[in-house]
């Protein structure tokens, strides 16, 4: 009997936990990214703001598989799927397949307004990352050589629009660098020059957390010198800076963390969607009449008990990965199967040195001991031994001497 070809798209954690359970089976397995590399995006705003180099949180998707024969790796860009005659269009050709896996991810939303993009990234990817962490960088050095303080003030200012757990880490990691750390190395301009700004639309930052723990953030992050403004909305972003309303704030430096929008691959399945364009699919992850393809991670609508949709996180996607690949494991295509069910371990978000906040089953959680429990976890999740050890001795470094790691501007443009 002809081995079954089973085709994973994404290398994020949804795709490779399922190419993980299937690294046994008697399947033949494909793997398509779009870049070389799986990255661990929960510490993508560390490279940002460089506390962390690139290297630190990456690694060749070819390297993890190395000793799984069964696995092939494709870099290349799925661009539509052909549900009917199982086959992926790529950028640069077509693969056939028996089972399907879509685990694309998602990008930045702009609700509408794409021409922000290119005044205020979004990060989601390493290319993002280098690019914030390049251009927050480059600000400072130009603010150096101004020696009109109201002319330099746009580049000593940051915009953060977004409260959530990516909007909250960067506002931290980022009034850090601006007033604590990386400041110290410049002769010209201080502290008190700099000015951090989040904005949120919502009454509270970070929803997804209880109220007290939301509070508690917003403290945290006001201690360290960020101005949180909540209840505004962004009515333009241009060159130069943000309006909010009939307030402008003048800067060089947007970050844009306040929405996703799922990868343009979903809609060639023509299947419901929500509102941020994932695909609702059956409880054990299938699309409705499809029983052998599986949408998972960012890209799949999926409710909890409590009928609420699952957040985009990782352990969602890892979660979800490992039970499809149990599924084919067990060659339940066409068999009666079981539901999906999301076992909740808790939510983190770390807001600076020593200050985080989490929920664990019930138990909430801040400041110091929440801070080190987001580390341990962090650094547990990380492939590879070589990049926990290198993100533990960053941390403990800079923990020490509050000393920022990777500092060099090395792009031809900001």
């Amino acid at each position: 009997m002809k081995r079954k070809h089973v085709v994973i798209i994404g290398g994020g954690f949804g795709g490779l936990m399922t190419a993980k359970s299937l690294k046994d089976a008697d399947v033949d397995i494909t793997i398509v990214d779009r870049t070389n590399h799986h990255v661990f995006q929960p510490l993508l705003y560390q490279v940002a703001t460089a506390a962390l180099s690139p290297g630190d949180i990456a690694v060749p998707i070819r390297a993890i598989f190395t000793n799984e024969k069964n696995v092939t790796v494709i870099m290349d860009e799925a661009i539509a799927i052909d549900k009917e005659n199982k086959t992926i269009q790529l950028r640069t050709g077509s693969l056939k397949f028996d089972i399907l896996v879509a685990a694309p991810g998602s990008r930045h939303s702009y609700f509408g307004n794409d021409e922000w993009q290119k005044f205020a990234p979004g990060l989601k990817t390493l290319d993002d990352a280098l690019r914030i962490r390049e251009k927050i960088i480059h600000s400072l050095e130009i603010a150096e050589r101004i020696s009109d303080l109201n002319a330099s003030k746009k580049y000593l200012t940051f915009v953060i629009v977004g409260g959530g757990p990516t909007g909250v880490e960067l506002a931290g990691a980022i009034a850090e660098i601006a007033k604590q750390t990386m400041i110290k190395d410049f002769r010209n301009i201080s502290a008190r020059d700099t000015k951090v700004y989040l904005v949120e639309a919502l009454p509270r930052v970070l929803t997804s957390f209880t109220e007290d723990l939301s509070i508690q953030a917003k403290e945290d992050l006001e201690a360290l010198g960020v101005e949180v403004l909540l209840n505004t909305r962004v009515s333009s972003i241009d060159n130069d800076g943000v309006s909010l309303g009939d307030r402008k704030i003048e800067t060089a430096n947007v970050i844009w963390a306040a929405g996703n929008v799922v990868s343009p691959l979903i809609k060639s399945l023509r299947v419901e969607t929500d509102r941020s364009g994932r695909a609702i699919v059956n409880d054990d992850l299938s699309i409705d009449g499809y029983p052998d393809i599986f949408v998972i991670g960012d890209a799949a609508a999926v409710k909890d008990k409590n009928e609420e949709y699952l957040p985009a996180i990782a352990p969602v996607a890892m979660q979800q990965g490992a039970f499809v690949g149990k599924l084919i494991n067990n060659h339940q295509y066409d068999n009666e199967r079981p539901a999906f069910k999301y076992f909740d371990k808790g939510t983190m978000a770390t807001i600076g040195k020593a200050k985080a906040v989490a929920m664990i089953r019930g138990l909430k959680l801040s400041g110091l001991f929440a801070w080190l429990m987001w580390g341990v976890i962090h650094i547990f999740y990380l492939i590879g031994f070589r990049n926990r050890f290198r993100v533990m001795a960053e941390w403990i470094w800079y923990y020490l001497t509050r000393r920022q790691g990777i500092r060099l501007i090395v792009g031809k443009e900001i």
